[in-house]
């Protein structure tokens, strides 16, 4: 296929063309005497991005789902009760997890395309008077249905009881996007991946860790090796790491924050917001729902968009790979064929979101859907031009 493949998955996400070349790198000595000239401000302003002051961050060579893991068997012991919600893939996949390592799972089941029910989760922990919940569950971005959740709520929820459960968030396709307060909201336990926000390949998985977390681990009963906060301290502590580092990753990762802290956190919450304004525009043009039952869930770095009756949902995927050779996210699991998937995070802009809905539209077209060519990327530049036109009016 002519031209280059137009990537619009919910992760990995794009990389600049400034951290691809930061990795472009030979090996070096993990273990230099300059090494930590590196490593130190890294652990440093990874937790700037989570907005964790008080605490600390380990960052693994792995995916995300290893910092869950992390999480899991540094803080807690076996047996431990934990409340948990599953609307989509990923928060069933925690589920999952948390099952298999021996926790006892008190598991909500919810409406896929809703997210963490806030309200329940207040009556359980209000009715859990002898305090046998240990920790508190929340899927931040439910990236398979495009569902956004609110952690502080839930935070209020345990500080309305005065429950001392630990909060848990998994930030996977959030942290770096969407906007998020590790310290403000109490959060114990935040996760996330090199591979979104961070604009970076997969195989950096991100944990930060509150002070309350930390003290939690020292009589914590799991049994851990790899993921050991022990290990981990002793070594980070100098600069180092207890096991081989992915080199290259860290190199990237130095400049992806470089980028990040250039733009601002807030500015890029706010482009992530205004994107997905435009990629709703274009749903709505073409007559087309989401995910998301109500606009309170919806996601600014992922729109998963239900097809019509009749379309199956991995044939569209194909189509625009093989046709227009752009990756679109597919459904997963109960909506797998049901509905595609526009990733809208990491580094992008504008005109990248309209080729995404361009190649989108064209396929819609081809695989039968009854839409208005042009609509979808007609709505989504009149909602960019009028953001753009009332930003400008504002500074005025």
């Amino acid at each position: 296929m002519s031209g280059y493949n137009h990537l619009f998955i919910p992760g990995p996400t794009n990389i600049p063309e400034q951290v691809r070349q930061a990795m472009n790198l030979p090996m070096e000595d993990m273990r230099s005497p300059q090494y930590p000239e590196l490593t130190l401000p890294l652990f440093a302003d990874v937790k700037k991005v989570f907005k964790n002051r008080n605490g600390r961050v380990f960052i693994y060579p792995s995916s995300g789902t290893g910092a869950w893991e992390a999480a899991m068997t540094n803080v807690l012991s076996p047996g431990d009760r934990v409340l948990m919600s599953r609307f989509g893939q990923f928060s069933h996949l925690w589920v999952d997890m948390a099952e298999r390592l021996g926790f006892e799972v008190d598991c909500l089941d919810m409406e896929w395309g809703t997210g963490v029910p806030v309200e329940l989760y207040a009556e359980r922990l209000a009715a859990d008077k002898a305090h046998e919940i240990k920790a508190v569950f929340v899927t931040h971005n439910e990236t398979a249905t495009g569902v956004t959740s609110d952690v502080a709520a839930v935070r209020a929820a345990l500080d309305a009881c005065g429950h001392p459960a630990l909060l848990f968030v998994d930030g996977v396709s959030s942290i770096g996007s969407i906007d998020f307060r590790q310290d403000e909201w109490g959060v114990d336990c935040a996760v996330s991946g090199s591979q979104k926000g961070f604009m970076l390949p997969a195989g950096l998985g991100f944990l930060s860790v509150s002070e309350k977390a930390l003290e939690a681990a020292k009589t914590a009963r799991h049994m851990r090796c790899y993921f050991s906060f022990d290990d981990m301290i002793k070594t980070n502590d100098t600069g180092y790491f207890p096991y081989t580092p992915p080199t290259q990753l860290l190199r990237g990762l130095r400049a992806s924050l470089d980028l990040m802290f250039a733009e601002g956190l807030e500015n890029i919450f706010a482009r992530h917001h205004h994107l997905a304004n435009g990629v709703r525009a274009a749903v709505s043009a073409w007559g087309l729902k989401l995910c998301a039952t109500e606009p309170k869930w919806h996601s600014d770095t992922v729109s998963a968009i239900r097809l019509p009756e009749g379309v199956d949902g991995a044939e569209v995927i194909r189509h625009a790979y093989r046709t227009y050779n752009t990756s679109l996210g597919s459904g997963l699991s109960k909506v797998a064929g049901k509905v595609f998937r526009i990733g809208h995070l990491g580094s992008l802009n504008e005109v990248m979101v309209l080729g995404a809905l361009g190649a989108a539209e064209l396929t819609l077209l081809d695989c039968g859907v009854k839409i208005e060519p042009g609509s979808g990327v007609g709505s989504a530049i009149k909602q960019f031009r009028s953001a753009a036109t009332a930003s400008t009016a504002k500074a005025a």
